[in-house]
């Protein structure tokens, strides 16, 4: 049982990799002197050989495995901080393996990755890695690439692989839901002595008071954004310029204001709307969303995805309305302790957090949507905001700047339930057992799936490498 739940572990990172990334994924480009021979970490049965990194290490379907292919992926896990002492040639070619499984497989299941989709994700990791090593020339330079060109191509022919793997996984276990009788056999299956421990959780409740601006003040930011936008059309000023001096969105102002978005990307509706109903080269007019004022610069449509870069100015807030809004707060906090209403009736009826203020104030694990924090896994500020809180005491009016950009605003707090550290309970933690459950049934699925499909689909492994214990049946013994 241990090592299923180990394996279930495993699993979830591996999830977690393989379905969220975004940014710069596992790109594989090396960016050191090309080796002819290495001799890297040593395991035990399956150690690392000294192998001519341009060999083929294996074949499967239609993708063919350089022994320089394990070598880079070591390399990039070892440049991601990553711990490689216990990760050996077998296992990392075992897993390369599987992303080829998966990749083949999708190809013949008519899964399809749109070249739009992937020269855009492309796109996207060039301009972090522009930003982070400063310039094209210096990212060819590090990575050791002649020219642009060749290097898009690389990353073509990386990201193409990357996200039909990616859609194959999802493909096979999109269907897979648990039922509570499902749940309830997983649970009792899991001998008493072994049954995990969850950490120390809280239940939080909140109600917030978010001060508005002045009519005066939102008419100064949306003059303000008329003139950075008559100043880009008139005069050629840069937007992106421009997003860097004055926008107030913390995750694009670094980048210029840059994003590239769907239409099914989690943003504002108001901000998609208008995305999409401008030009290439348009900029729009201003217009407000809940995190204040922006102007959008459509800078390239690729169909159904858009490069755009924006900047948002929020109005200022007088201190007179934040004095207000902590005085309203004030006054319902004592209107609590006197009993007049309870916290969740003071939520639901002063609250100004649609999000929360329905369900008595009730804040969610932005990870699993569950109503209790870990403790060990709290943000750091919630944390200090909430630590010294007994339960069902309130906090007093609590000063806070959206992170997300949504302006000012004040709160109180509530600790509303507390969890000690306890050894896993089929109802106080059904929900965890629920993710626990069907992960190993997710997990059960991809092993049939695989161990299916690498019957039926062509591998050779050569010689060099057939003495490994594979995890997977790649030798078909």
């Amino acid at each position: 049982m241990k090592n299923r739940l180990v394996s279930l572990l495993v699993f979830i990172v591996f999830c977690a990799v393989g379905f969220a990334q975004d940014t710069i994924p596992n790109i594989q480009i090396e960016p050191t002197e090309t080796i002819a021979e290495a001799n890297v970490l040593k395991g035990k049965s399956n150690d690392f050989k000294r192998v001519k990194l341009d060999g083929i290490a294996a074949v499967v379907g239609d993708y063919v495995i350089l022994d320089s292919d394990i070598e880079k992926t070591l390399i990039d896990l070892k440049s991601q901080g990553a711990d490689t002492d216990d990760i050996t040639h077998c296992g990392l070619l075992g897993k390369l393996m599987e992303d080829r499984l998966y990749a083949h497989q999708a190809v013949q299941d008519s899964i399809l990755v749109s070249d739009d989709e992937v020269n855009a994700t492309g796109e996207r990791q060039l301009q972090s890695l522009v930003q982070q090593i400063g310039s094209m020339e210096k990212v060819l330079k590090y990575y050791k690439k002649q020219d642009e060109q060749s290097f898009r191509e690389e990353l073509y022919k990386i990201n193409k692989l990357r996200m039909l793997s990616e859609k194959m996984q999802q493909d096979i276990v999109s269907e897979i839901e648990i039922t509570p009788e499902e749940v309830r056999q997983f649970y009792n299956k899991i001998p008493e002595d072994e049954r995990p421990v969850f950490g120390a959780e809280l239940e939080i409740a909140q109600i917030v008071k978010e001060p508005k601006p002045t009519e005066a003040e939102k008419q100064k930011v949306i003059d303000k954004l008329n003139q950075i936008k008559a100043d880009v059309e008139d005069n050629d000023a840069s937007f992106s310029v421009k997003a860097i001096l004055y926008s107030q969105d913390p995750g694009s102002k670094s980048k210029g204001g840059f994003y590239s978005i769907t239409k099914d990307t989690g943003f504002d509706k108001t901000f998609k709307d208008v995305a999409f109903s401008l030009r290439e080269g348009e900029i729009s007019e201003p217009f407000e969303t809940p995190f204040g004022y922006h102007i959008i610069f459509i800078e390239k449509i690729r169909g159904q995805e858009l490069d755009l870069r924006h900047i948002l100015v929020q109005p200022e807030i007088s201190q007179s309305s934040l004095d207000k809004a902590k005085t309203e707060l004030d006054t319902i906090r004592k209107h609590i302790l006197d009993g007049k209403y309870t916290f969740a009736q003071a939520a639901l009826n002063f609250s100004d957090e649609k999000e929360t203020k329905f369900d008595g104030g009730l804040l969610r694990n932005p990870v699993n949507f569950d109503s209790k924090f870990e403790l060990t896994k709290m943000d750091p500020n919630l944390y200090n905001q909430v630590q010294n809180l007994k339960d069902n005491e309130m906090s007093y009016p609590i000063y806070e700047d959206d992170p997300r950009g949504g302006g000012p605003k004040y709160k109180l707090l509530q600790v509303t339930n507390r969890y000690d550290e306890h050894e896993a309970d089929f109802a106080r933690d059904y929900v965890k057992i629920q993710e626990l459950a069907k992960t190993e049934k997710q997990f059960n699925a991809i092993k049939k799936w695989m161990a299916e499909h690498i019957e039926d689909t062509y591998i050779s492994v050569t010689e060099a490498n057939r003495d490994c214990n594979f995890a997977n049946n790649w030798l078909k013994e």
